[in-house]
């Protein structure tokens, strides 16, 4: 048995190969385009391991995606693959639209092919689970509600529009051609293996260096923080008794503004790795001009995947964010080298040019 997965070597798709195959020996296929996101040293565990097959490629690539299914015949596919940063939405948007949405549309249309030549067994096992976000709900009011599976989407940057987009291409290949497909709503992931850009890492990162640590407008946007593994864990029980058509929301029912999540992380650093002058790592923090558009409040009611399919977190975000800083001053090499020229310059040299 195989799995297709793709963007697997991104943040949290490489997070999810590897707790695959601890959990199971069903093979995969790992297609990347490697982006500046991607890097395969977050899979270096894996070399020489026969159940992990990596492939450089596309998602918009069709006949690449046709020859990869023909070829494997997968039982599911699991698409990761997507531009993620908001910010860099809002400086270059086409890099959003072509791989959210038109790349999502192609990966579909390949699907459907190959699904229609299945025989009726593998057509019953066949599922295509689409990763999303939270954040093509738009924002909350600070007393609103959590976000269930039927807010209305509303989407606010062109990161969250492209998703939306993609959500709404997944379910009208469901409800027009009987695919079978899933899709899942994530909160704000962190953990082990994630691109220092993204507030998490980039603390860390800026706060180890001696930099600054860089707060947009008062630092009151909410977030509700998911620890990847426990993401990971949603993942892997959507795909094995999801209902098809359905979407599932997954959060870790952590509500934190993004200022408390820094002064948190200052704390931890101070503890674990205390400043050389002796000063706190809080006395490195910025504050910068708000982004445009920037959400207000994000929160994911998870109630319907605990309810329905039993699954909930097992990390409290004291227990995920100790973890994570433990990792990345473990990790510190791995940091390096995704933030240096070096790693690219190799990448290039592997595998052809790349963003």
């Amino acid at each position: 048995m195989t799995i297709l997965v793709t963007g697997g070597a991104g943040f949290i798709g490489s997070n999810f190969v590897l707790d695959w195959l601890v959990q199971s020996d069903e093979k995969v296929i790992n297609l990347d385009a490697l982006t500046y996101a991607g890097n395969l040293e977050n899979l270096v565990s894996l070399d020489g391991d026969a159940r992990h097959f990596f492939v450089k490629g596309d998602i918009g690539d069709f006949d690449l995606l046709a020859k990869l299914l023909a070829e494997h015949q997968p039982r599911a596919v699991v698409n990761f693959a997507a531009e993620s940063h908001v910010d860099r939405s809002i400086h270059g948007p086409e890099d959003f639209i072509q791989t959210n949405i038109v790349g999502t549309f192609r990966l579909l249309e390949a699907v459907r092919a190959f699904y229609g030549q299945l025989e009726e067994t593998a057509k019953n096992e066949f599922r295509l689970l689409h990763v999303s976000t939270d954040e093509v709900y738009g924002s909350l009011a600070a007393d609103a509600p959590a976000f269930t599976e039927t807010h209305q989407y509303e989407p606010n940057s062109p990161y969250s529009a492209s998703k939306a987009a993609s959500d709404h291409l997944v379910r009208a290949y469901h409800h027009t051609y009987s695919l079978p497909v899933l899709t899942t709503n994530c909160s704000n992931n962190y953990g082990p293996y994630h691109f220092p850009e993204k507030l998490i890492p980039l603390v860390i990162h800026n706060a180890l260096a001696g930099k600054p640590l860089p707060i947009y407008g008062d630092g009151q946007q909410i977030r509700d923080w998911l620890y990847v593994k426990d993401h990971c864990s949603a993942i892997r029980r959507v795909l094995e008794a999801g209902c098809l058509g359905e979407t599932y929301n997954v959060g870790g029912w952590n509500e934190k503004p993004n200022l408390e999540v820094v002064h948190t992380l200052c704390a931890i650093l101070d503890e674990l790795s205390p400043r050389a002058d002796g000063q706190l790592y809080k006395e490195q923090i910025t504050y910068v001009t708000d982004r445009p558009g920037h959400d207000r409040r994000y929160a994911i009611d998870a109630t319907k995947i605990e309810r329905e399919l039993g699954w909930k977190p097992a990390e409290t975000f004291e227990t995920g964010i100790r973890k994570t800083v433990q990792w990345y001053l473990d990790n510190q090499a791995w940091v390096a080298n995704v933030t240096s020229g070096a790693y690219r310059e190799w990448l290039g040299k592997q595998y052809g040019e790349t963003k």
